[in-house]
């Protein structure tokens, strides 16, 4: 096998009910899709002929391949990134480094042990793909071509989220440069399918380099129907075969980067310090640059730097508590609005700045509940969270103070896309009145995500599950949302029809919500939130389809911030229950 840390991972997760519940409640809701796809299909159109269904067929795989393939990449560069970061946060990654394990047997099999759970789950959506061909439209190349291109990018985004977790020290950083580098990825082949139609670099159409790069591109190709665009040459010049080989090179790079450089990034610089301080001590000798500070603060006569009354917001305004290095994830940041404005410059002219403006919203949103739920999990990693508990905070204190430190370490990604809103609004695609709908409705998702980081990590002892739990949650409330709308924009036709088949999809919806918010500490308000935040918000959809902007705007605002205050309120009222400190029979 790859290593003995793959073959640990692939004998022990058998063993855990989760590995079948994941594959069993992710075919079923594959299913539930085209079950609601042919309910509303039926229930809008007259199926008169057998090309009814082909169009049908061809239409789901266009619906669910992409799908498909956003949940792998998101979940591969998730579950690499969690899990090395896990590792370095509770130091057992330098035991690693003690074994006889080889470089390469690490690097490469914690990557696999990572993506087990993914690539399991591609494998048991195959047969339900293939199920399609028997509507027609599709065929069995297509289906094994949306595959490979699936396959191939979650294993270029594992191999991406794996070597930027073994390369920086923190939680946060990791997740924030794996979700950066991601969007970077998409987004400058977006751009270059867009501006560049007419467009030939070496002899090739620039849509072409597009697919052979991209992975939203390639798995678009596929679902096509007669294939891709096609290069001539034969079949290792299709941009679909030839993003193949993009993938694998991508991933053997960064693997290869990593095996060479684990040993040298690794302990982290917080460990050494630490035992540079531990060593110091035991010879009663200040670091050197700890004393050459001291003389320099007792020359200048500086005084010491005070605790604020709120000393948790403190801390995390105040000092370098996500490592200095996160500065590079806000220069990462800046650098990706400044490319989402000139995008917005660009495509305002077609009517395409959505595409630039919805995914910059939504990484913005990632961000924030990554900075939110490593926040907790990062202290309860370093064992720093015991301390904290038996100290005279009040819940309060604490809660409020993270709040407080997320919104201020995130701050760039409150304002720019307010900002990006005005700038809009300066170019007449949005009305003053959308802007301030669209602004107040980021403001209220900013604070329910923020809240919703917090809340997965103090109810989740494990920080990997708190971090696929609270990001999961954000991603497939997005994918859920979007999804809809792609089958209602679809399957047209009166949404009084619609509203009876997209009932088991808002149910499943309210079903997952409730595990995510109420599995370890359960409340009537997260059950009332969780079942009717998904009825709620297909309302607001199908209004906004309709033209209407002022009644989403409420419901949606509403549905959120009671949401948010079903999670805010009991972490503060029940705060010792809320982190497994005390029970109740």
């Amino acid at each position: 096998m790859a290593s003995p840390v793959f073959v640990r991972e692939l004998v022990t997760a058998p063993r855990r009910v989760k590995h079948y519940v994941a594959r069993g409640v992710y075919v079923a809701a594959l299913l539930m899709l085209m079950g609601t796809a042919w309910l509303v299909l039926a229930g809008t159109q007259t199926i008169a002929s057998l090309g009814d269904l082909a169009r049908f067929g061809a239409m789901l795989f266009q619906i669910l391949a992409p799908l498909q393939l956003a949940i792998a990449v998101f979940f591969a560069a998730l579950f690499t990134a969690s899990s090395v970061s896990q590792e370095k946060d509770r130091r057992t990654l330098v035991l690693l480094l003690m074994t006889g394990l080889s470089n390469v047997e690490l690097v490469v099999g914690k990557l696999l042990a990572s993506m087990l759970t993914v690539f399991v789950l591609i494998l048991a959506a195959f047969p339900i793909f293939m199920g399609i061909m028997l509507l027609g439209g599709v065929d069995a190349l297509q289906v094994m071509n949306a595959f490979a291109v699936t396959m191939a990018s979650a294993l270029a985004a594992g191999s991406l989220g794996s070597t930027i977790a073994l390369w920086r020290e923190k939680t946060f950083q990791a997740l924030a440069m794996t979700v950066l580098a991601l969007v970077a990825w998409l987004a400058v082949w977006e751009v270059f399918f867009y501006l560049g139609q007419d467009m030939s670099i070496a002899g090739f159409q620039c849509s072409e380099l597009a697919i052979a790069a991209s992975p939203w591109r390639a798995v678009l190709a596929t679902t096509e129907p007669g294939g891709s665009l096609g290069m001539s040459g034969g079949m290792f010049a299709d941009p679909k075969y030839l993003f193949l080989f993009v993938c694998v090179g991508v991933a053997m790079v960064l693997n290869g980067i990593a095996i060479l450089r684990v040993r040298i990034w690794n302990p982290s610089r917080v460990i050494r310090q630490i035992s540079v301080f531990q060593r110091s001590g035991e010879n009663n000798v200040l670091p050197k640059s700890t004393t050459s500070a001291a003389k320099r603060d007792g020359a200048t006569g500086e005084r010491i730097r005070r605790v604020w009354a709120y000393p948790v917001l403190w801390r995390e305004i105040r000092t370098w508590a996500y490592g200095r290095r996160v500065l590079a994830v806000r220069v990462g940041y800046l650098i990706l609005a400044l490319f989402a404005l000139l995008g917005v410059h660009a495509l305002q002219d077609n009517g395409s700045s959505l595409v630039v403006v919805l995914p910059f919203f939504l990484i913005s949103l990632f961000l924030i509940n990554a900075q939110a739920v490593t926040a907790v999990s990062t202290e309860r990693d370093a064992k720093t969270l015991d301390l904290l508990l038996v100290t005279d905070l009040t819940p309060r204190e604490f809660i409020f103070g993270k709040l407080g430190g997320v919104f201020y370490n995130a701050k760039e990604m409150v304002l720019l896309p307010l900002i990006c809103c005005v700038y809009l609004w300066w170019l007449g695609g949005l009305s003053a009145e959308n802007v301030f709908y669209v602004g107040f409705g980021l403001l209220v998702m900013d604070f329910f995500v923020a809240v919703l980081g917090l809340h997965c990590g103090l109810i989740h002892g494990n920080s990997r599950t708190a971090i696929a739990t609270s990001l999961g949650t954000v991603f497939f409330l997005f994918i859920g949302i979007a999804t809809c709308m792609r089958i209602m924009v679809a399957f047209s036709g009166t949404f009084g029809y619609q509203l009876a088949p997209f009932l088991a999809f808002m149910l499943g919806g309210g079903i997952g919500l409730y595990v995510s918010l109420g599995a370890k500490n359960a409340s009537p308000a997260i059950f009332c939130a969780a079942f009717t935040c998904p009825f709620l918000t297909f309302w607001a959809i199908a209004s906004y389809l309709q033209d209407q902007t002022l009644a989403p705007f409420l419901v949606a605002s509403v549905t959120y911030v009671f949401t948010t205050l079903t999670m805010l309120v009991p972490a503060i009222s029940e705060f010792d229950m809320a982190i497994g400190r005390t029970t109740e029979d």
